[in-house]
């Protein structure tokens, strides 16, 4: 295992924790006062909808942390680079959504953006 190989583990591992950290906040915060409000406004369809929508996010990035893991510790380079872009872009976009909705207030976008940052420089060149 090289530094490279160390960087896209890292990256899955901050991955996950923050989806878990993630959906334990958007379950709390979010899915709970949503259900609370549409109990008597909304269809039943849309309220077994939503929730999932709203964790879908999570259950990607955790995905996408295994998935760097797993490269990390065996895939060869053509599958760590389509890991990286796969999972890299994910992160990026959160990082981005997050840095824009908390203007910056939040400590998600900066861990999503090291991840980036770490997925970047282990797809950066062979692994050892």
């Amino acid at each position: 295992m090289d530094w490279r190989d160390g960087a896209l583990g890292v990256a899955g591992i901050i991955g996950c924790a923050v989806a878990i950290a993630h959906g334990v906040l958007v379950q709390r915060l979010m899915v709970r006062p949503f259900q609370e409000l549409a109990a008597t406004q909304l269809a039943s369809s849309i309220r077994r909808l939503v929730p999932g929508l709203l964790q879908f996010s999570t259950f990607n990035w955790f995905i996408g942390g295994l998935a760097l893991v797993v490269g990390a510790y065996g895939l060869g380079r053509e599958a760590r680079l389509a890991i990286g872009m796969l999972v890299g872009s994910s992160y990026l976009f959160g990082a981005l959504g997050n840095l824009w909705a908390t203007r910056g207030r939040h400590p998600g976008w900066m861990l999503y953006a090291a991840a980036v940052l770490l997925i970047i420089y282990g797809v950066g060149g062979p692994s050892g």
